[in-house]
C-alpha cells in the first residue's frame, strides 16, 4: 500500500507539478538532526519494538505486548517530564470507556454467534455456500463487498463482531487461510472509512480542510487512494504469500 501510495503521488506530481510546489527547507546541522532523532524518534521506535517485536520474537502474546507498550508509554512520559496524576486519570478513564464499549459489543456478538450455532443457521449457510459451483475467490470478493458496504455507515469493530460469526465458518470450509482473510477484512474496513458518501475519515478531513474545500473535492481526492487499496487487495488475493509470509517466520 505504501508503494502504491508513493507511486501515485510521484506520478501525479510529475504530471501536474502545481499540486506540489517546490520549497527550500532551512539548513539544519547534522548534530542537531542526530540529537532530534535520538530524542524524538528512537523512543517511539522502542515502543513499536516492544509491541510488535516481542510478538514476532515469541516473547509475549499480543495482550501482554499491549500492556508492555502501555507501560513503555508511561516510562516515556517520565523521561519527557510530562508524567502527572491527571495524565493517569485521563488515560484510565479513556481506557475504561473503550473497554465498556468493547465488552458491550462482544456480549452482543457472542449472543448472536450462539444463536446462529444453536439454530444451525451458520452451518446451513456454510453448507449452502460451499455447495455453490463458484470459485472460492469469488465468494471472498463478495464478502469484502459486503464489508465495504457495511463500513460506510457502521463502526469497524461492530462490523467484525457481527459478521465474523457468519463469515469465519465459511472461510474455514472454503480452505482460505484465516490470516489472509483477516488481512483482507482489515483492508476492506480501512477502505470503507474513506468510501463516499458516509466514510468517517472523509468527514474528519472536511473538518480540518480549508473552509472553501467541499465534500466533492474530498471525494475526488480520496478516490485514487481507494483505487490503490483495491489494487493492493487484488495483489494479495493473487499472491497470498504477501499476507502469510511474515506470520510464518514468527517464533512460536
Amino acid at each position: 500500500m505504501a508503494t502504491l501510495y508513493g507511486s501515485y503521488i510521484i506520478l501525479r506530481c510529475w504530471l501536474q507539478p502545481s499540486v506540489a510546489p517546490p520549497y527550500t527547507p532551512a539548513p539544519t546541522p547534522f548534530t542537531e538532526k542526530l540529537v532530534s532523532t535520538v530524542r524524538y524518534v528512537m523512543p517511539f521506535g522502542l515502543i513499536i519494538f516492544v509491541v510488535i517485536g516481542f510478538i514476532l520474537l515469541g516473547v509475549a502474546t499480543p495482550t501482554e505486548s499491549a500492556a508492555m507498550g502501555a507501560m513503555a508509554c508511561y516510562v516515556l512520559t517520565i523521561f519527557y517530564k510530562r508524567f502527572n496524576w491527571g495524565l493517569i486519570k485521563k488515560s484510565l478513564m479513556g481506557t475504561l470507556r473503550i473497554a465498556v464499549m468493547m465488552f458491550m459489543i462482544l456480549t452482543g456478538a457472542m449472543a448472536f454467534s450462539q444463536i446462529l450455532a444453536f439454530t444451525g443457521a451458520s452451518k446451513g449457510l456454510s453448507q449452502f455456500v460451499t455447495g455453490l459451483d463458484v470459485a472460492p475467490i469469488i465468494l471472498i470478493i463478495l464478502i469484502q463487498v459486503v464489508i465495504l458496504f457495511l463500513g460506510t455507515f457502521m463502526e469497524q469493530v461492530s462490523i467484525m463482531m457481527i459478521t465474523f460469526p457468519i463469515f469465519m465458518p465459511l472461510v474455514r470450509d472454503l480452505g482460505v487461510h484465516p490470516i489472509l482473510f483477516g488481512l483482507l477484512v482489515l483492508l476492506s474496513l480501512e477502505v470503507s472509512m474513506r468510501t463516499p458518501p458516509f466514510g468517517f475519515l472523509l468527514f474528519v478531513m472536511k473538518g480540518i480542510a480549508p473552509p472553501d474545500t467541499t465534500m466533492a473535492d474530498i471525494y475526488r481526492a480520496a478516490f485514487p487512494f481507494i483505487i490503490c487499496d483495491l489494487v493492493a487487495m487484488g495483489v494479495i488475493m493473487v499472491f497470498p504469500q504477501i499476507a502469510t509470509w511474515l506470520p510464518s517466520i514468527m517464533i512460536r
